[in-house]
């Protein structure tokens, strides 16, 4: 398989900043996506900056052949503009697109949401959305459904991880955002597992495997 050259869409956020610092120390090939106005956050590393709406963006993409999309919203973010149709739904399907024009991607990887395959509520049926964006594209695909992030301030409940635990319930153990980004690192430079919504074991099977590798 060739060297994979990747596209993070969501640079910015938590997972984003997690797996570009990762990349970094593996010197992964990686271009982080940005909106123009936040570029700035992303230092000295190679950085697209690029609206996902610019009809550049194809351009953009060739020579990538993996296409991380982390972007997704909250809530909270409603009052500045945000909403699940745009963050979430929206920003798949202009990558999605891109993607397909580029002529040289050949793998996404999506980050959704633990539920998502039995979506209830608007948040859930968002990232649903989203994934059958992802799934019906025709490009080959990994998508991770985490559950609540361990170490991320006003995602995590006190004592989730040992209740989980304790009742066996994988699927919605807390993660780590090093143990995230590692996986998706790993998913985005081995183009595999592919076909797959990675959700409980079969995603801490691969946050194993990541650490070893």
């Amino acid at each position: 398989m060739s060297k994979r050259h990747v596209f993070v869409a969501g640079a910015t956020g938590a997972v984003g900043q997690a797996l570009l610092e990762l990349a970094a120390k593996r010197q992964v090939d990686v271009l982080a996506h940005a909106r123009p106005k936040s570029a700035g956050r992303l230092g000295a590393r190679p950085v697209a900056a690029i609206e996902l709406s610019d009809p550049k963006l194809a351009d953009t993409l060739k020579g990538c052949t993996t296409v991380v999309q982390l972007i997704g919203t909250m809530k909270k973010r409603f009052a500045s503009g945000d909403t699940y149709e745009s963050s979430d739904i929206g920003t798949t399907r202009q990558l999605v697109d891109a993607a397909k024009a580029s002529g040289t991607v050949d793998h996404l990887v999506l980050l959704s949401s633990v539920g998502a395959g039995s979506p209830r509520g608007a948040y859930l049926k968002a990232k649903a959305e989203a994934e059958r964006i992802v799934t019906s594209s025709g490009i080959p695909y990994t998508i991770f459904r985490p559950s609540a992030f361990a170490d991320r301030e006003g995602v995590f409940i006190p004592g989730m991880g040992a209740l989980t635990k304790l009742l066996g319930l994988k699927k919605y153990q807390p993660i780590k955002l090093a143990e995230l980004a590692s996986a998706i690192l790993f998913a985005a430079t081995e183009r595999a597992p592919l076909g797959v919504a990675l959700e409980g074991a079969p995603l801490w099977d691969l946050v194993e495997k990541a650490s070893r590798g």
